[in-house]
């Protein structure tokens, strides 16, 4: 007889590695939250806790520039730190990651655009349906033939 499947947030909770990584997980994300919320400025944004290891808590940014700007706030970043959450806080490492940059480029990409196949397919379907989602569907897909022809 086959055993039930077990729900995976048991699994996080017994005992081997995967407790301790799903702890430290969990612990790194609040401390991204956290050390987010104490940033001044724009910064905030550039910046992501990658590590808590030995007393020293590493953070990526995506570019030199923000490093430089990051590591200019690293002596009151370590006192806030050590006095509200991590008294055992030696040093603050700073490291440059040019994939962070990379992130916040595609979650800004312009998402508009229909391709020619997509549009056919949206004005076949909208050929069998009725009322006002099928008069949303003609127009979807004439917005798509109108935005090729602009770029043309």
């Amino acid at each position: 007889m086959k055993k039930p499947p077990q729900d995976l947030s048991n699994l996080l909770h017994l005992s081997g590695k995967l407790p301790e990584l799903a702890e430290k997980a969990e612990l790194l994300n609040n401390l991204n939250r956290y050390l987010k919320q104490i940033i001044d400025g724009p910064a905030a944004e550039q910046l992501k806790v990658a590590n808590l290891r030995q007393g020293v808590l590493v953070v990526e940014t995506s570019s030199a520039a923000w490093a430089a700007r990051i590591n200019f706030q690293k002596p009151k970043l370590l006192r806030q730190l050590q006095a509200e959450t991590l008294p055992m806080l030696t040093a603050i490492e700073v490291k440059v990651n040019p994939g962070l940059a990379m992130g916040n480029v595609n979650s800004q990409m312009n998402h508009t655009y229909i391709s020619n196949e997509a549009a056919q397919h949206i004005a076949a379907l909208a050929d069998h349906v009725e009322g006002s989602l099928g008069e949303k569907l003609k127009r979807l897909a004439a917005l798509a033939s109108r935005n090729r022809q602009s770029n043309d």
